[in-house]
């Protein structure tokens, strides 16, 4: 949580001027439902928000070394952090798996109430295996407890060991986040949302049954992700803490050019030749039960939400979109061929 917090404080600079929570909801890689009305909120709920964030990575990380209720009370805001942001977004398992650790800030005093104390309870064993210490009565270790502890001790110094550039990176003015220090990837570095991305982009990818694509009666049809924003009439869908691994390259994917994400021409020719596998990966085929399309290109198209009360929402509409223009061009399953076996890509075959 640390390492998050600086780097947002060393990355984007709306983290330093209190506006980065401004363009989250909206530019997030898939919103949700409660996104939709979070952005909408007024400017002050924002900077509160962004500084609460700051208080929860670069603050509260220290209460660990601060007693034991302190170590309590970083479990509970850090549990609580990781609620809000699966409420506020589809972030995948990523809050999920935060929780995890927090969990080890609540001692056997703290967790208590959740076990039976009648004669016979774990937690009357627990007292009497306590007394029982207490008085001298600890039976002498045994050897596969010996061992355990060398391993335990063992693996406490290789991790401390690994940990030492992660150190260094954590305290570094050039930080660098999601980075590995060794091939085994034990010990990482870690941090999310170091810039946010102020505008929204997608990539739509449509098809056609049209002899000519460049004819301007050329009737295109859109494909539908599961989850990714595309129709603007579709509500925003919640699926935390699952993970919908291909909408999430459509995200990235948008950020730059087709030249730097050759697998979408990949999924092109799969879409080219109704492939039902690449197809379940969709919420819509607009050639379900017809011929594969002839032809399919990418747009690029800018999104925003629609602001409530506004003619937009008024039709039933969650975002509001602009072309930007081609993200790819029109290409069929020959012009695929060269480059499908240039890469060693298993060539579609039509159905």
């Amino acid at each position: 949580m640390l390492g998050a917090g600086l780097i947002k404080i060393r990355g984007d600079r709306c983290w330093r001027d209190l506006t980065c929570m401004d363009f989250h909801y909206e530019t997030q890689p898939v919103p949700n439902p409660v996104a939709y009305f979070l952005h909408q909120s007024p400017w002050w709920v924002h900077r509160f928000e962004t500084l609460s964030n700051h208080f929860l990575e670069l603050v509260v990380p220290f209460f660990l070394f601060l007693g034991r209720r302190m170590c309590t009370v970083h479990g509970a805001l850090q549990i609580l952090f990781q609620v809000v942001l699966v409420i506020s977004g589809n972030l995948s398992f990523l809050n999920w798996l935060t929780m995890v650790p927090s969990v080890a800030c609540f001692d056997d005093a703290t967790l208590g109430f959740l076990f039976p104390s009648g004669p016979g309870g774990l937690k009357d064993r627990v007292l009497k295996l306590q007394e029982a210490a207490a008085r001298g009565l600890r039976p002498p270790p045994r050897y596969g407890c010996m061992v355990r502890r060398a391993v335990h001790v063992a693996l406490g110094v290789l991790v401390a060991w690994l940990s030492v550039p992660v150190v260094v990176n954590l305290l570094s003015p050039t930080q660098v986040m999601n980075t590995s220090f060794n091939p085994l990837r034990i010990v990482n570095t870690y941090g999310a949302f170091g810039s946010i991305t102020k505008e929204r982009t997608e990539v739509i990818l449509q098809g056609t049954a049209s002899l000519n694509a460049s004819t301007p009666d050329a009737v295109w049809e859109d494909y539908e992700f599961k989850c990714k924003p595309g129709d603007p009439g579709r509500r925003p869908c919640l699926i935390s803490p699952y993970h919908h691994r291909l909408d999430w390259l459509m995200w990235f994917a948008a950020f730059q050019t087709y030249e730097h994400h050759e697998w979408i021409l990949h999924l092109a020719g799969k879409l080219l030749a109704n492939d039902a596998t690449a197809l379940s990966l969709l919420a819509l085929n607009p050639f379900e039960n017809r011929a594969p399309p002839r032809w399919v290109r990418g747009e690029h198209y800018r999104y925003k939400f629609s602001r409530p009360g506004g003619r937009h929402a008024a039709a039933g509409k969650w975002w509001v979109r602009k072309r930007l223009g081609p993200y790819f061009p029109p290409v069929s399953l020959r012009d695929l061929k060269d480059y499908f076996q240039s890469r060693e890509w298993p060539y579609p075959e039509l159905p």
